[in-house]
Formats: C-alpha cells, structure tokens, sequence
C-alpha cells in the first residue's frame, strides 16, 4: 500500500486544553501538514530527543528504546495508519535479529517518541491524509487561500457545526497562519464529519 512519508516540523502547547500540545507533521512531497494532539509527557519525551537533550536518567521511552536494542529489535518505521473517531493510530514496524518484521499497534504520541529516539521515517496512509491533512502553501509560508472574502473569526460560544464549508475553509486557515494547531484540528475534524455524512 502506498505510504506517504511525514516530518516533525513543530511542537506548540493546547491553548484550550492544559497539559496537551499539538505535534504538526508535514509531508515530505506535498503541501499539507497532519495535526495530533498528544499530552504533556509525550510532547516532552519529543522534544528532548529531537533537541538532543539526554535526561540524567533514561525516560520510559528511552527505556523502550534501549530494551528493544538489547534484545535485537530494529524500529524500522512507524506509520500512523488510521484515524477513528478523531483518534489517530500506529504502527512500529520493527525487524527482529533473524530478519523477521513484526507490527506492534502503538500509540501515535509513543510511536512518533520511539521515531526520534530510532531516527526511523514516519509515515501515514494517503486515506489518513485525505482526512485530517490541512493545505499549506509551503512558498508563502502560509495556508493555502481559496476564498478571497475578508477573513471572520467565530462567534464565542457558537458551534462550529452553524458554520457553512467556505466559513470552515476561512477559519481553518486563519488557524493555521496563527500556529493554532489545536483550533485547526477542531475545524478539519467538522470538515470531515460532513464529508462522511454526504
């Protein structure tokens, strides 16, 4: 099956939700970025290990990490390989010492942690992609703009279910060029669950 690969390009903390963060993960051949709330310990088990930071005692990942190597376990990549319900989720792909390939279903915050731990690929599905990819225009640095309409912000306290497609489209991108991972995430996901129910 074909398999889009992804990068981290930026871990920001949940405005509305405490102890959470936003990992964004964009494609390596496209425009679109994949946001995923993750909580508070798994955002701090990726950010030492992508700063190159070494606690002074081996974090639960590390540990993983350093278990799977004694015993002869490569983590070769993972793959976030479906979203259900607004929960993502993954894969390791890991090749055992006699040359065998094992999956193990993961947490997608633990297996993006044992990604940068392994330096291994992330990867995800075009379908998971479809779904809760946001468009980027890379070159401006900025969401790709379709509607040409002075941006509005939603009303406090309206749902984002009263809102029609070009309003989605607007907010979204307004979201986006404000790094507000979260409220994207919030608004793709209504996008989507019209797009399911058509």
């Amino acid at each position: 099956m074909e398999k889009l690969e992804l990068s981290i390009v930026a871990l920001a903390q949940s405005e509305t939700q405490s102890n959470s963060f936003i990992v964004l993960l964009k494609e390596e051949e496209g425009l679109r970025r994949l946001p995923i709330v993750i909580g508070g310990f798994e955002a701090q088990a990726i950010a030492l290990a992508v700063e190159g930071i070494r606690p002074n005692r081996p974090l639960t990942h590390d540990l993983f990490r350093n278990t799977l190597q004694q015993i002869g376990v490569e983590l070769k990549e993972i793959v976030i390989s479906d979203l259900k319900q607004g929960i993502f989720f993954a894969t390791l792909i890991c090749e055992i010492s006699d040359g065998r390939i094992v999956e193990l279903d993961s947490r997608t915050s633990d297996a993006l942690a044992l990604a940068v731990r392994f330096s291994c690929p992330i990867y995800t599905y075009p379908s998971v992609m479809d779904k809760a990819g946001v468009d980027w225009d890379q070159e401006a640095g900025e969401p790709a703009q379709t509607e040409k309409k002075p941006a509005t912000r939603p009303q406090p306290g309206k749902p984002l279910s009263e809102y029609d497609g070009n309003e989605l489209k607007q907010f979204l991108d307004m979201a986006l060029s404000e790094e507000n991972y979260e409220r994207a995430a919030e608004i793709r996901d209504e996008m989507q669950r019209r797009k399911d129910e058509q």
